[in-house]
């Protein structure tokens, strides 16, 4: 009841603005489907999902006119499940973006809040799991790298340069907050990326230090303790990625590759539940994601896209050495039935081999649902998605 109050209040301050010399929009995305999967810990699941492939959220977002080409800009954004309203972050209302900058039609944008790093903006567009096909289920295991923007940094200052003939690039770092120990619980990313006509190609870097500190787990730049938002902590990660994609026709073929290390990995889970595995002490992950994808208009109304990933992993601990492989394969149609409303249908499936951490053998694990208990998982989804 506090929480709808507070948005009520929100809405009512912001329609004001809005009648001066602001430009206020609300938006947002609905996604509510039927999920099966053929095991979730150990038994078959019929579940109704939110979010299978976007995800549930609404938002504000504002520009003000200051003169000479400069904007006042503002974006607050949360997103919950759609099932029961839950928050996705507890405690937290705008829990994926929010914040406030400058914007400048020659100079570019700086804003200062939180925000999507490098990765999220640059390559996730190119990426199955990412904004521009918004496939959650197809994210790479753990969602390592971000692609499927599972968390996103606080106390940033991020930069956005203008568009200079298809190339623009930027920058963010997210500050500790935490007295006498500026590196502790930080952030920072780099990207860039450049468009021009059919094809498109980016590239991006994300380093994070010390986010599983317990001293400033709520005011630090990430908050690894929340599991909903991260699968895998670690004292230090290093994600990196690159990717391009080229459009003919009625037909998009795309290739994204990226690589994380997470050094001194501290624990695993995923979707909230954890994993057939035992972190050893000192332990070292790194993950390679290769991923081809491809989406086919076959109407103006009806495509078809897919997708394959091959997750290559090397685990070196004080119990040796392990070598986790996963192989994500998806299938999806989607059916516009406006330009805000569209029915879908997908089947998604995983094979996982190696050995993870305490030599038992590996297991998939879709994401958004429970790991399997074997080394193969079968999702399959219909469901109906708005945005506004």
């Amino acid at each position: 009841m506090k929480n709808t109050l507070i948005i009520a209040g929100v809405l009512s301050a912001f329609a004001v603005s809005a009648h001066a010399q602001s430009s206020v929009t609300l938006y947002g995305s609905l996604d509510a489907g039927i999920v099966y999967a053929n095991n979730a810990g150990g038994h078959s699941a019929w579940n109704q999902g939110s979010g299978s492939l976007s995800d549930t959220y609404f938002g504000l977002k504002g520009s003000e006119d200051l003169g000479g080409g400069l904007h006042a800009v503002f974006t607050l954004e949360n997103g919950f499940d759609l099932n029961n309203g839950k928050q996705a972050e507890s405690n937290t209302m705008f829990n994926r973006q929010a914040f406030v900058g400058l914007q400048s039609d020659r100079f570019g944008t700086l804003t200062l809040g939180r925000q999507y790093d490098s990765m999220v903006d640059f390559l996730s567009p190119l990426s199955e799991a990412g904004a521009g096909y918004g496939n959650n289920l197809a994210a790479h295991p753990f969602d390592n790298d971000n692609l499927d923007h599972s968390f996103s940094i606080k106390n940033a200052v991020k930069y956005t340069s203008v568009n200079y003939a298809g190339f623009k690039f930027g920058g963010m770092y997210g500050f500790s907050n935490d007295a006498g120990q500026f590196s502790n619980n930080r952030a920072w990313s780099v990207g860039a990326s450049y468009n021009n006509g059919p094809l498109n190609a980016s590239a991006a870097y994300l380093q994070m230090n010390n986010a599983i500190s317990q001293s400033n787990q709520s005011s630090g730049a990430v908050n690894a303790g929340n599991s909903n938002n991260f699968n895998l902590t670690a004292q230090t990660q290093r994600t990196m990625g690159a990717g391009v994609n080229y459009t003919y026709g009625p037909a998009t073929v795309g290739f994204v590759w990226t690589h994380t290390q997470y050094e001194n990995l501290l624990a695993g889970s995923q979707n909230g539940a954890a994993t057939n595995f035992v972190v050893p002490t000192g332990t070292n992950l790194h993950l390679d994601n290769f991923e081809l994808n491809g989406r086919y208009a076959l109407t103006p109304a009806l495509s078809l896209d897919a997708s394959y990933t091959f997750t290559d992993g090397k685990l070196k601990s004080s119990a040796g050495s392990t070598d986790p492989k996963w192989q994500t394969a998806s299938l999806q149609a989607d059916y516009s039935l406006s330009k805000r409303t569209d029915v879908y249908v997908e089947g998604v499936y995983q094979h996982a081999s190696g050995s993870f951490g305490d030599g038992r053998a590996n297991v998939a694990m879709i994401n958004t649902l429970s790991p399997s208990t074997t080394q193969n998982q079968v999702a399959a989804t219909v469901g109906l998605r708005h945005r506004f």
